[in-house]
């Protein structure tokens, strides 16, 4: 049987690997540390975390109803998810950096709806369970004969790693974060928001488009 500590680095690597793809969720990350600092975007890495984390447990504890109905219903679950990233495109296209900017960055009630949002934005896209199941098969991640305590100990690691990598990102983004004045940030809105919006009117055209050709 495996080592524990090789299957939590196997673990953090997945939580990474998870997380680095820069789609809508890394450049929201972006936008709001360029925003309002380091740890809202950071708490929006954790609710993406979180939702990650969930679908890992789906994924291992062989949910095969679940991945059945994604597989049903992918046209139609592609087509809400591009319509659930365009409304936070929007948010972004409209939002005013200048009141971000003299708003209090410490209250509580902030970091929840950063978390919130986060976490729904990334379990708008139930598809990346495909994605997990591709790494839990590469890395060979918690086999049948593994005991409880390996499953425990993987799934923390993939968070773990997650939240690994959206501290890094936060942290290095933010270093760069004083050299961007209000109107840096409102163009940086501007191309942010209009990057998810191409993206998600991408992804409802193509699902559309399928979902008319059954």
């Amino acid at each position: 049987m495996e080592s524990l500590l090789y299957i939590v680095i196997r673990g953090i690597a997945i939580g990474i690997l998870i997380s680095a793809p820069m789609g809508p969720i890394g450049m929201l990350c972006i936008q709001r540390t360029l925003n309002k600092g380091r740890w809202p975007a950071f708490f929006t890495g954790m609710g993406a975390a979180l939702s990650d984390l969930i679908y890992c447990l789906l994924t291992g504890l062989g949910l095969s109803f679940i991945t059945d109905f994604i597989e049903t219903n992918q046209l139609l679950l592609q087509i809400i998810g591009s319509i659930v990233l365009a409304a936070f495109a929007f948010y972004l296209f409209r939002k005013n950096p200048a009141r971000q900017l003299t708003t209090p960055q410490d209250s509580p009630n902030t970091y929840w709806k950063d978390f919130v949002t986060g976490f729904l934005l990334t379990f708008s896209n139930p598809l990346i369970l495909f994605f997990i199941i591709g790494l839990f098969a590469r890395f060979n991640f918690l086999l049948p004969e593994f005991r409880y305590y390996h499953y425990i100990s993987g799934y923390i690691a993939i968070f773990g790693g997650a939240m690994l990598w959206w501290f890094t990102i936060t942290f290095f983004v933010n270093k760069v974060r004083s050299h961007f004045n209000v109107r840096s940030l409102w163009l940086v809105n501007r191309i942010i928001g209009g990057i998810l919006l191409i993206m998600a009117a991408i992804g409802f055209v193509m699902g559309i488009k399928d979902y008319i050709s059954l």
